[in-house]
């Protein structure tokens, strides 16, 4: 799955939102949903696939940030958009002064 595929989904927006705050345990992201850790769980299960989120151990704990590789790689996409419609909206000015 790729990133963008992986935000379609809501609740992983959200996780991804909360996670720009720092790093958390998988208990700690749960903590903020209405729905089982297992779920949690899953979802983060693809944001690691998507390589939006990466994973280490402290003890027992799972502890979850971001990944900067696949944030990047959506920053990027959303840059080549803002070029393209600022090129787009460029033009549109210099014909309409024409």
């Amino acid at each position: 799955m790729n990133s963008l595929t992986a935000l379609a989904d809501p609740t992983r927006r959200r996780i991804v939102e909360t996670l720009a705050r720092g790093p958390l345990s998988s208990g700690e992201i749960a903590a903020h949903f209405d729905i089982t850790p297992p779920a949690v769980s899953q979802h983060l299960k693809t944001l690691r696939v998507a390589k939006l989120v990466r994973v280490h151990a402290e003890g027992q704990r799972r502890i979850y940030a971001l990944d900067k590789e696949g944030v990047d790689e959506i920053s990027n996409w959303v840059e080549q958009l803002r070029k393209f419609w600022a090129d787009k909206f460029d033009a549109l000015e210099d014909a309409l002064r024409k």
